[in-house]
């Protein structure tokens, strides 16, 4: 039997019902836009995804009038970061005085968090989220993009839009059929996650980075312990290669949790993958189709900012674009507009990322030289004061975006 191409028309079609997408959706579907948010997979169960909600997130939930329901979700509460140096843990950013109502990073799965503002959007009969919706080619008519087309389990499907947003991530499938060009950063690094069980009288943070080189990365999940352990000069192949015990003794050379907890990790099975890249989009947008989030610009994890970055551009692109969506008179200048507000936030927060990364050029040639924590935190440890204003660049970013689109502007 032949599965069907169905057609779909709407006013803006999202691809990836991330933290962007979904958030971009909720406020285009709460300001009257009919919007359809699609994404390739069946849900949202994924492990070691980016859970961090800081705190200009938070404000945005409550801007919108959700945060008192969102907090009642599970999560663990961060007021500050710490890391540990020659033995001592020292705050690197401290949230304490955030002109915001909620002066924390929340520690949530990030499938909850995706829930939670999928069944928001649901409210809203102008939305939809199409799961299992796999994008495999933009369409484009006299230059323009009109739409994607997708491979779903029930067979082909065109969706014909007035605007395409490309929220697919760092690996995006929109971006490149659309021939945007990306600009690349750096070198890439690579982060090993894993799962450590908890016990009594584990460190207390809830979370924490450590090792000569602020390399392990140890996250309060409650039950147990997500950690991140970071390569920066040599690959997981070659550990691999090594094998299961010596990954273990590497763990342990920098991890604050006893040595036999890694006897828990009994394989590499027990492991995720992240490569690591920093990059941007040359141009995020072009005539009927915008970028935004990983799709735009890929972070490195270091401070957990990406997820917090894409949902002030979906703020950003909601405020901008909306109005000119619903009244059927959106034009290249919109777009443009949006990039405009969202270039600099992206280039600054890039710029610190690759300058907290790696303060000294020798790192990747001469390990002798980077045996002490980077030059951030050798500051931060000098001038206390510096935690506050590190707390102001993670927690808020370089610029904050508000929510101005109000419902019902029909």
């Amino acid at each position: 039997m032949m599965s069907e191409h169905r057609e779909l028309q709407t006013t803006c079609v999202i691809a990836g019902a991330g933290p962007a997408g979904l958030m971009l959706g909720l406020l285009l579907a709460r300001a009257g836009v009919d919007v359809t948010v699609v994404e390739t997979h069946a849900d949202f169960l994924r492990d070691f995804r980016g859970d961090t909600i800081h705190p200009s997130t938070l404000e945005v939930m409550h801007e919108l009038g959700l945060i008192d329901e969102f907090l009642q979700l599970p999560h663990t509460r961060a007021p500050k970061l710490s890391a540990e140096m020659g033995g001592k843990t020292i705050t690197i950013a401290d949230f304490s005085r955030l002109p915001v109502r909620n002066r924390f990073i929340a520690f949530m799965p990030q499938w909850d968090f995706l829930s939670f503002l999928a069944e928001k959007a649901r409210a809203y009969p102008n939305f939809r989220l199409v799961m299992q919706a796999k994008v495999t080619e933009v369409l484009e008519e006299q230059g323009a993009i009109s739409g994607l087309i997708l491979k779903t389990p029930e067979g082909g499907l065109t969706i014909r839009s007035t605007l395409v947003v490309g929220a697919d991530g760092r690996n995006s499938v929109v971006r490149e059929k659309a021939g945007l060009d990306v600009e690349s950063f750096g070198i890439p690094s690579e982060v090993i996650w894993m799962k450590l069980s908890k016990q009594k009288d584990d460190p207390n943070e809830v979370m924490g980075h450590a090792g000569p080189r602020q390399g392990f990365v140890l996250i309060d999940r409650g039950d147990y312990w997500q950690c991140g352990y970071v390569i920066r000069r040599t690959t997981f192949a070659e550990i691999r290669e090594k094998g299961i015990e010596a990954f273990r003794r590497m763990v342990a050379d920098v991890s604050p949790l006893p040595a036999e907890r890694m006897q828990e990790i009994r394989s590499f099975d027990d492991t995720n993958l992240l490569t690591v890249r920093i990059d941007r989009l040359k141009q995020w947008w072009r005539t009927g189709l915008i970028c935004i989030g990983d799709a735009a610009h890929a972070m490195s994890p270091i401070g957990g900012v990406g997820v917090n970055l894409a949902i002030q551009d979906a703020v950003a692109a909601a405020n901008f674009l909306a109005a000119p969506l619903r009244e059927d008179r959106l034009t290249d200048a919109d777009l443009a507009a949006v990039e405009k507000r969202r270039s600099f936030p992206t280039r600054a927060t890039q710029k610190l990322q690759l300058m907290m990364r790696s303060s000294r050029r020798t790192d990747q040639a001469d390990d002798r030289k980077s045996k002490g924590p980077p030059a951030f935190i050798r500051g931060i440890a000098r001038f206390p004061l510096l935690a506050h204003l590190a707390g102001r660049l993670i927690g808020l970013g370089f610029r904050m975006e508000h929510v101005r689109v109000t419902p019902g502007n029909l």
